[in-house]
């Protein structure tokens, strides 16, 4: 099996090419920024350094917002010849706050109460109904940056107004009040792989780990996991993180991190998280193979007629010859079946005995 990550090579995802080696027979670890989509040609093609990538059983792609367009480049050229725990949209919902929420709200998971707005005097009419305290951010960024708090409708329109210059859409929530404290799950395939609370430092509200964020390993009721869950299936993805708020009214998504840092979460809860991603990818890459081998023999079948001659290598199990699968399906042979076989020197011959054919 041959596998390979394609990212920023960021402390993580090296991590996680260092726990893949156990499994695979090779890894690759590829810069993303040297990665490049020819889409002149009759088909999408992925150049790395120029040349044509290698074909591999799993890739595992990731990278920051700024990159989504490549990102999903790459995963539209490569879906469906290769196991990828990401789908090609993916890239665009999960690096755009509003897409999330669009697409989690569509799949009825709790969710704060969100607003959009194109311009700063648009948000300014939504500043005047929403309660307060409020978020405002961006669409578009990662590790809390763009992430700020208004308390009262003259802080929040005095940000818009200095925001204004950048000519950005605003995202405004309402602000869940949790005492700085989030959740952060790693989702993997159907699992929470590991999970920890977050809390901010003094004065912050924003829990991230990379600001300053402490974090201490929690165990998440059954219905937290499955709302985490849940919200990786919504966005189409096999391997993120999902960031959740505990409110009054239950548990809430806020946010899903496509490429989450694993340094912090696994020092908190000791999971080597890098592992089960890895230990995942592979049972996935050999669950694609396979499936593939499958279509294949089913593609030589609908080409092949009964009487035509098959070349073939032979299958010892000790002093056994097994029969090729494509074999058994055209001969449709059953264990209950009665067969006469006729053998010489290089050459066997074997027919289902028919009722009436006398046995000799």
């Amino acid at each position: 099996m041959k596998g390979a990550i394609i990212s920023l090579r960021s402390k993580s995802s090296l991590m996680v090419v260092k726990e893949m080696e156990k499994y695979f027979k090779t890894v690759d670890d590829i810069d993303l920024k040297n990665i490049e989509v020819n889409l002149g040609s009759a088909s999408l093609e992925v150049l790395y350094e120029g040349k044509p990538m290698d074909t591999y059983d799993c890739v595992y792609l990731k990278g920051s917002f700024r990159y989504e367009p490549l990102l999903r480049s790459v995963a539209t050229a490569l879906y469906g010849k290769t196991y990828m725990p990401i789908k090609p949209a993916a890239f665009t919902v999960g690096h755009d706050k509003l897409l999330t929420q669009l697409d989690i709200q569509q799949h009825n998971i709790p969710m704060p109460t969100t607003y959009i707005a194109a311009t700063a005097d648009a948000a300014k009419k939504i500043l005047k109904k929403v309660n307060y305290p409020i978020v405002m951010k961006f669409p578009h960024g990662s590790h809390g940056k763009g992430v700020m708090f208004a308390d009262s409708y003259a802080s929040a329109s005095s940000m818009l107004d200095a925001l204004a210059a950048l000519r950005q859409p605003f995202v405004i929530q309402e602000y869940v009040e949790s005492g700085g404290i989030d959740i952060r799950a790693i989702v993997v395939g159907s699992k929470v792989v590991a999970s920890m609370k977050r809390k901010a430092e003094f004065g912050e509200k924003r829990a991230n780990i990379h600001i300053g964020g402490v974090g201490e390993p929690c165990e998440l009721d059954a219905h937290t996991k499955k709302l985490a869950i849940n919200a990786a299936e919504a966005i189409e993805a096999d391997i993120c993180a999902v960031d959740i708020l505990e409110s009054a009214k239950g548990p809430t998504v806020i946010e899903i991190n496509l490429s989450p840092g694993l340094q912090g979460i696994t020092q908190a809860t000791k999971v080597n998280v890098a592992d089960k991603i890895a230990k995942f990818l592979h049972a996935k890459a050999k669950e694609f193979s396979e499936s593939g081998k499958k279509e294949t023999t089913k593609d030589i079948l609908k080409e092949i007629e009964p009487s035509k001659e098959i070349i073939t290598n032979l299958d010892f199990r000790g002093n056994k010859i097994l029969l090729p699968e494509v074999i058994t399906n055209i001969t449709k042979f059953t264990e209950k079946d009665e067969v006469s076989v006729k053998a010489n020197e290089g050459k066997v011959s074997i027919k289902k005995f028919s009722v009436g054919q006398e046995k000799k």
